[in-house]
């Protein structure tokens, strides 16, 4: 652990005791992930990470924020510090600042840049599942965002269209796009969630698997392949599914244990553009 007045960095167990004895006064819907783009891995050497974050609060602070923009960091060797307190509105995403955690992750992970280590992907995996776990969230792609979803101008999620960085990059986890982020990141925050031991490095391979979408409104997702199965969450008409294994009427759309009534899926060909 490092400390100094300002900012605190802890390994991941460190950060779990200390986030178990925070009480957080302001209700959170959402966590945010973002990649720094500068700083990035190349600026990261083992034992700077306080410089880092002075470093960043100092840009913040020209641009004329109050202080550094997000509330906890994430490093390239799994270390998560502590920056705006989770009590302090951070300015992340315009139109997502009020309700959300903002997380940046030390790095630049558009494609052909920086390549996730395995301890940082296992961190932010499971910072994920924390916190969603921590503010009573259940992980998807409601509560869990990506910058590059959100409109710069207008606050307005978009998934991807209008003004948008690729912000926390196009091959976070597979890619920045709404399906990306469904087929690859959740279910392995899912698992996180669950206390399932997933590996986090790389992304879920979907490739050869069926896919589907997602024709009622509000379809229950299960623990198990019945109706009395715990339900987990609800995914929006219109979501795109892979489809992981068939039984019974029911699909399994993700590694770990979560079923939907075959019913309420339209299988896809792949290669057919889906809108998120």
């Amino acid at each position: 652990m490092a400390t100094t007045p300002k900012f605190t960095v802890f390994t991941f167990n460190e950060f779990k005791t200390w986030l178990d004895g925070q009480h957080v006064n302001r209700v959170i819907k959402l966590v945010q992930n973002h990649h720094t783009y500068i700083p990035g891995y190349a600026h990261f050497k083992g034992d700077n990470h306080v410089k880092m974050l002075k470093g960043m609060e100092s840009a913040h602070l020209q641009r004329g924020f109050a202080e550094i923009a997000q509330n906890l960091t994430t490093f390239p060797d799994g270390t998560i510090g502590i920056c705006r307190s989770l009590d302090k509105i951070p300015a992340g995403i315009k139109g997502a600042n009020a309700n959300g955690i903002c997380i940046e992750h030390i790095g630049f992970f558009d494609t052909g840049a920086d390549t996730m280590t395995p301890a940082h992907a296992d961190t932010i995996v499971k910072l994920n599942a924390l916190l969603c776990r921590k503010f009573n969230l259940t992980p998807n792609t409601n509560t869990i965002v990506y910058h590059h979803w959100y409109d710069l101008n207008t606050g307005v999620r978009t998934n991807g269209t209008g003004s948008t960085k690729s912000c926390p990059g196009t091959n976070f986890f597979g890619g920045n796009k709404v399906a990306d982020c469904e087929a690859n990141f959740i279910p392995k925050v899912m698992a996180a969630y669950n206390g399932v031991d997933v590996p986090a490095a790389g992304i879920i391979d979907t490739k050869g698997l069926k896919h589907g979408i997602v024709n009622t409104s509000g379809l229950n997702v299960r623990a198990e392949g019945n109706p009395n199965g715990a339900k987990i969450k609800v995914l929006n008409q219109g979501t795109h599914i892979a489809i992981y294994e068939e039984k019974g009427g029911w699909y399994r759309i993700a590694p770990t244990q979560q079923w939907v009534k075959a019913t309420y899926v339209d299988e896809v060909n792949i290669a057919e553009p889906i809108e998120n």
